[in-house]
């Protein structure tokens, strides 16, 4: 694992709020760069909140029926079997709209100096 960028930064703020599960962390071919594969789960009704990633982020549904607000596009609605990509720095907010928790694999391909997520103020 690497050091944080700053000493008190939080290596993932999402999982204070979410039940997140580091699967994988491996380095990249891509130089500078780190993949990291990640199991959430959003429990019906609950937000992930503003957040940004240093990187991209190429997610799946696996469960649930889940709301993908996105800073300057129309939210996806997205359910068990949807894919979704998020480009590095994008400002979102996922919600589950239930009635069972929703889950999601995200990979991402980040520059392991930053954070995996950190909160940003809504758009």
């Amino acid at each position: 694992m690497t050091e944080d960028a700053t000493p008190d930064a939080p290596r993932d703020a999402l999982a204070g709020r979410l039940k997140r599960t580091e699967l994988q962390h491996r380095p990249s071919s891509i130089p500078g760069r780190d993949i990291v594969q990640v199991l959430t789960e959003i429990p019906a009704g609950v937000e992930s909140g503003w957040h940004t990633h240093p990187g991209e982020e190429v997610g799946y549904i696996l469960a649930g029926h889940v709301e993908m607000k996105i800073a300057g596009r129309d939210p996806l609605l997205l359910n068990a079997g949807d894919p979704f990509l998020m480009p590095p720095g994008t400002a979102h907010n996922a919600r589950d709209l239930g009635p069972e928790t929703g889950m999601m694999l995200s990979t991402y391909i980040v520059d392991p100096a930053e954070p995996l997520a950190s909160f940003v103020e809504a758009p």
